[in-house]
């Protein structure tokens, strides 16, 4: 029972963000994945294009 009382307690010290904050940061995490994910075809478009070049 100790242990759950001291969850209990760390839940109250915690500050959850407000609706915008999350928005912002969801956002974020979306174009940030966007990026990456474009940029990996990319590269692994380029990277597989030279090694057809190279064993024609």
């Amino acid at each position: 029972m100790k242990f759950l009382k001291s969850v209990k307690a760390e839940m109250k010290q915690v500050t959850w963000p407000s609706k915008k904050q999350l928005r912002k940061d969801t956002l974020v995490v979306i174009e940030t994945s966007i990026i990456f994910g474009l940029m990996f075809f990319v590269m692994d478009t380029a990277i597989q294009t030279v090694f057809d070049l190279i064993l024609k």
